[in-house]
């Protein structure tokens, strides 16, 4: 038998593959024409395949076009649609931008907006025009723009190595890649410094300077080399994603992951793009990772800042961003342990900047990196020789905390103080306990500072009074020397391990507190009941863990923001507030303070985002914003607004699930109720019907006795027919809230004879005992209510029970409260069934006697309105017992002539 090797698509890949198509046809199209340098044509050439589009028809408008006031490129603008530019004014001068509301409003088929790196001027909605290009692409408009390869954010420090300029304007790679199309505008150097000469590209003077520096010829063939690496890059994925479309097995089997550390030198920046780019050529997944230690609090602002932006930087190049914890002393292993989990194959890490006597004495992490690595490669790149942006601000260096030293002076003399009462019975040895003890108190309550303090002052304090000769620094013998020296170290020891220890401890209760704060926050919500329980909830909690004030907008049901759900220190979302949040909400982005979109509104927007689809918007004015810029804080952020969101979906979908129960049990009593009164209804006007046409018709044929039963036939079947109707209406005036009780006191056994008289041809034929004792109270009821109870409990009697059967009526007070009993010797209830008669339309199985099953249900109605109950129970000598009772409040009025 022979096996045969069928290679078949990947059923999942297909899947997303299929996916990812459908999303794609939603959205524009872009196409990017990129080029070496400026000048190579990307703007002529984009122009032209505008003026192709536009000559098949297709609705082509020129959003932002920069001419430089180059004549060939102007005269392709002739004949097509230019929008008008969006003018901002800024330190007293207008600048043009790139009208984004105006091009979504026109929105063409294709718009052109040249220049895909630029920086938006301050007051735009967003601070870059590929953030514009974004939007107009979810709008579903096709985009052409310009690229040239250094605004390339993987290759920022690689252009700056080649041409020595820092190019401040980048993009994210990430945008680049979704691109669906990429044409590289490709002239060689020479001609475009020929170009350059001749003053096509800069004015002359300007050109003279530009050949000098940035556009001399090794200059230009490197950045045309990374041009054509970086498409043809390009078009080999396009050649994978049609090989893995198509089942074409590859060369490739296994698939690479990286880590690539980051941390606060300078130039981690350069190390992170550098990672960016060998996952870029592995086409691997690559993972940002900074190690929390005990260093990090100590770290200035400066420091701290840089780790969060260069964390930020791998994020936005596309790598997975996590934070580890651990120790100095163990950093390396963390590392591994982490790669081993996660199965990463290679490791990148910028070069050591310790000098080699610190990696020799504290040890190094590449060192220790490449001894326990094993299986994975470790990388060591050069950021060395790299410009890199000056620091923007230099931050103080924190004032001491000259209290702690006092303290520490203050402990070693207390130990000082103690040593000198042992002195006379204990060795010195043990005086040198003491010492420990008291700098390992000191480290545990202060800095590294004090604790190194404790421990000199020690070693001094201890030599000038225990030592021989005493209060003298000399030594008279040389052995005191080592004991000094190993003192010294061991109290330095101790020192640092405790406030590593210390500082250690503080960084996991912090990790506690946020894992704390994200389970009290999951817990209250899953007992939450209502959207606005749901909303104040996360909003307590948010604004408690991020120390700011809270704002949860809802849409009304046209789309716009309107309610505005929050916890009590909630504030107010201004009208341009208002107007950042509705484009969160429309968008499904993140924006406002902190964020590259919207960045001058002072509240921090994120989208509340479930299966159903984004179901709000929440906003946090923190009281920091800079405690925002740690990516693990926002991705915080973001969790507990997922939390809520689902939470918040979660009820409204209990909402809707209820509602939908009440359409369907509406549903149901409707159409029993159309099925009973249909019956019902039909049978007594067909019995009137019947005997009225009988008596039309031949009322010469029938005797006297014939036309007065016929006569009779229509009263009973008329009198049914009122009492049906009559039943209906009860319902529905309960139903809807309307029923009026209007209690008045009434002598009950009038109302009990009133009901058997409108009863009396029914019960003819049966025998109907009633027990009312002579002293019963006057009753506070509605008589005309309390007579229909009556009359729908004896007729529910006369249908159950079989002809002749025995009626009884029994009242008696009790206790504050006047009992009515009706009761029969019928068949009884089925098991169970005490309760369900109540219900409307309930019929009892098996029954095939009239009625529509809402006479019990307008008893209990009836009952309950004056405050009494009423409940059925089957009696042991056979039959059913209905009983209501009805409670005596107030007073009675007195009857005066009465003898009772």
């Amino acid at each position: 038998m022979t096996v045969m090797s069928e290679h078949r698509p990947d059923p999942e890949a297909l899947l997303a593959r299929v996916k990812e198509e459908a999303a794609r046809k939603k959205r524009g199209k872009l196409k990017v024409f990129l080029g070496a340098a400026a000048g190579v044509g990307k703007t002529y050439a984009m122009l032209e395949a505008a003026r192709e589009q536009r000559a098949e028809g297709v609705d082509v408008v020129a959003g932002l076009i920069e001419t430089h006031g180059r004549p060939e490129t102007e005269a392709l603008l002739q004949g097509l649609e230019i929008l008008a530019s969006h003018r901002l004014e800024y330190r007293g001068t207008t600048l043009k931008e790139f009208d984004l509301d105006t091009a979504l409003t026109r929105h063409p088929t294709v718009i052109l907006v040249d220049e895909l790196a630029h920086t938006n001027a301050p007051g735009s909605r967003h601070t870059k025009r590929w953030q514009d290009i974004i939007e107009l692409l979810g709008a579903g408009i096709h985009v052409y723009t310009t690229l040239n390869v250094q605004h390339l954010e993987s290759l920022n420090d690689i252009v700056t190595r080649i041409t020595g300029t820092v190019v401040r304007e980048t993009i994210p790679d990430s945008v680049l890649e979704q691109a669906d199309e990429i044409e590289l505008i490709d002239l060689p150097p020479d001609d475009l410094l020929q170009r350059l000469k001749e003053g096509k590209i800069y004015v002359p003077e300007l050109a003279k300077e530009a050949i000098g520096n940035f556009f001399r010829k090794g200059n230009l063939t490197a950045l045309r080399e990374l041009a054509l690496r970086r498409t043809a890059d390009r078009v080999d994925a396009q050649m994978r994603a049609y090989m893995s479309d198509q089942a074409i097995p590859t060369t490739w089997p296994v698939t690479e992951r990286l880590i690539v550390l980051v941390g606060p030198s300078p130039h981690s920046a350069q190390t992170v793009r550098g990672a960016k780019r060998m996952a870029a050529a592995l086409r691997a997944e690559w993972i940002a990772v900074y190690v929390e230690t005990e260093a990090y609090a100590r770290l200035s602002e400066t420091d701290r800042r840089r780790v969060a932006e260069n964390l930020r930087l791998a994020e936005q190049l596309g790598a997975e961003v996590v934070t580890l914890s651990g120790s100095q002393t163990n950093e390396s292993a963390a590392v591994l342990r982490y790669a081993n989990e996660r199965n990463v194959t290679k490791i990148i890490l910028g070069k050591p900047t310790r000098s080699l006597w610190r990696r020799i004495v504290a040890g190094s992490i590449v060192d220790a990196l490449v001894r326990g690595s094993g299986d994975i490669d470790i990388y060591v790149i050069s950021g060395t020789g790299i410009p890199h942006a000056p620091v923007a601000r230099v931050e103080r260096a924190p004032e001491p905390d000259w209290s702690a030293y006092g303290r520490a002076a203050t402990v070693v003399a207390l130990c000082t103080a103690v040593a000198w009462l042992m002195y006379p019975y204990f060795e010195l040895s043990n005086l040198i306990m003491v010492y420990l003890l008291g700098v390992t108190g000191v480290a545990a309550r202060s800095g590294p500072g004090p604790s190194v303090l404790a421990s000199i002052l020690s070693v001094a304090v201890f030599d000038f009074f225990f030592v021989v000769p005493h209060f003298t620094f000399r030594v008279a013998d040389a052995q005191y020397l080592v004991t000094f020296a190993v003192m010294l170290v061991v109290a330095l020891v101790i020192s640092g391990f405790t406030v590593r220890i210390r500082i250690q401890a503080e960084s996991a209760r912090q990790r506690e507190r946020r894992t704390a704060a994200l389970y009290a926050l999951s817990r209250e919500l899953a007992s939450a009941r209502g959207v606005e329980h749901v909303l104040r909830a996360a909003g307590r909690h948010i604004a408690d863990v991020f120390g700011g004030q809270v704002a949860v907008l809802l849409p009304d049901p046209s789309g716009h923001l309107g309610l505005q759900v929050g916890p009590s220190a909630q504030f107010e979302v201004t009208p341009s507030e208002r107007g950042v949040a509705q484009w969160v909400y429309e968008h499904g982005q993140t924006a406002g303070c902190g964020t590259s979109t919207l960045p001058g509104a002072k509240v921090l927007y994120l989208p509340l985002v479930a299966s159903q689809g984004i179901l709000g918007v929440l906003g946090l004015l923190p009281a920091d914003p800079r405690s925002l810029e740690a990516p693990e804080q926002l991705h915080q952020l973001e969790t507990f607004a997922n939390q809520t969101a689902l939470a918040l979906e979660r009820t409204q979908l209990a909402a809707a699930a209820q509602e939908a129960q009440v359409r369907a049990e509406a549903e149901r009593l409707r159409s029993s109720l159309l099925s009973s009164v249909s019956h019902d209804l039909r049978t007594p006007l067909a019995t009137i019907t019947g005997a009225a046409s009988s008596l039309l018709e031949g009322d010469k044929i029938l005797d006297d006795q014939t036309q007065q039963d016929l006569l009779e036939s229509l009263l009973e079947e008329a009198e049914r027919l009122n009492r049906l109707v009559n039943n209906l209406l009860e319902m529905t005036r309960m139903e809807s809230g309307t029923l009026q009780v209007r209690k008045e006191w009434h002598v009950l056994e009038e109302v009990v004879g009133a009901a058997l008289g409108r009863l009396a041809k029914l019960l003819c034929d049966r025998p109907v005992t009633t027990s009312l004792p002579a002293d019963l109270p006057l009753v506070p009821i509605d008589d005309v209510l309390i007579e229909q109870v009556l009359i729908n409990l004896l007729d529910n009697a006369i249908k159950h029970t079989p002809d002749g059967g025995p009626l009884e009526i029994t009242v008696r007070a009790h206790n504050g409260t006047v009992t009515v009993e009706v009761a029969d010797r019928g068949p009884g209830l089925p098991p169970g069934d005490e309760e369900r008669v109540f219900e409307k339309f309930y019929r009892g199985p098996g029954l095939t006697s009239r009625g529509t099953g809402l006479g019990l249900a307008i008893c209990r109605g009836i009952v309950e309105a004056h405050g009494g109950r009423i409940r059925a129970e089957n009696r042991p000598e056979g039959g059913v017992a209905f009983r209501f009772t009805i409670p005596l409040t107030g007073t009675p009025p007195e009857m005066e002539g009465v003898d009772v």
